[in-house]
């Protein structure tokens, strides 16, 4: 019975020895500040990760939106100018040019897009799907293929 008060003595010693020991180490804690900084600087940086994007959506809606109001202007300034110089021919106005100009390349650019293939697919077959024999190269002439 004395060896299992002892026994168990020991243990409960030892266990309290090592928290002991870490928490009064330096070391122990200069660990424990630099995992907290850096725990600290991984959040700043997925914040500021966010942030940025969060700024380029916000600046995309707002490209948009200031397209939309510059052709909604140009708009305005083309039926305006028709209205008060009725008297002016078409080609003279130079608001009824730029909408022409503007409604032609869009629609060229429509019929271009509607023409072509999608940029994604590839003509003919790549890759394994390929029916290209590959040549095969004994060790003697890897030395020769590859200075010729």
């Amino acid at each position: 019975m004395p060896w299992i008060y002892a026994l168990v003595g020991l243990v409960v010693g030892a266990v309290l020895g090592v928290i002991i020991s870490r928490l009064t180490t330096p070391e122990y804690k200069k660990q424990k500040n630099i995992q907290k900084e850096l725990d600290t600087a991984k959040f700043e940086l997925e914040q500021q990760k966010q942030d940025l994007a969060d700024h380029f959506a916000q600046t995309a809606e707002m490209l948009d939106s200031l397209g939309k109001e510059y052709t909604k202007l140009y708009q305005h300034m083309t039926k305006t100018s028709s209205d008060l110089l009725p008297n002016i021919p078409a080609q003279d106005n130079p608001f009824n040019k730029k909408v022409v100009e503007q409604t032609h390349s869009e629609q060229s650019e429509l019929d271009q897009s509607l023409d072509e293939a999608p940029k994604d697919y590839a003509s003919g077959a790549t890759g394994l799907l390929k029916e290209e024999k590959k040549e095969i190269l004994e060790s003697d002439q890897v030395v020769t293929a590859k200075a010729s």
